[in-house]
C-alpha cells in the first residue's frame, strides 16, 4: 500500500473484460480484485457503474441553498462545454 492510499484511500478503476470485471487502484499499490457475472454485457454495465470520480457529480447532488455556489459553478462549466 503506498502512503497516499493510507492517508486518503485507494482510487479504484473499474474495467470489464469479456464477463469478468476487474478492478485495480490508480495510484499503483497492489490493490485491486475480480468478479465474474452472467454476460459480458453485465460486466461492463457495472464496471461502467462504478468507474465514477466523485468530483464528476460535484453540485449536482448538493442542497439546494446550502449548496448554491457549488450548484452555481456547476452550471457555467456545463455551459461553456456547450
Amino acid at each position: 500500500m503506498t502512503t497516499r492510499c493510507a492517508v486518503f484511500g485507494h482510487r479504484y478503476r473499474f474495467r470489464a473484460d469479456g464477463p469478468t470485471m476487474t478492478w485495480t487502484c490508480q495510484r499503483g499499490c497492489a490493490v485491486g480484485g475480480s468478479k465474474s457475472y452472467a454476460s459480458a454485457a453485465e460486466a461492463r454495465k457495472f464496471a461502467t457503474a462504478f468507474d465514477k470520480e466523485d468530483a464528476d457529480d460535484l453540485g449536482r447532488r448538493a442542497p439546494l441553498l446550502g449548496m448554491l455556489p457549488l450548484r452555481m459553478a456547476r452550471a457555467v462549466r456545463q455551459l461553456r462545454r456547450r
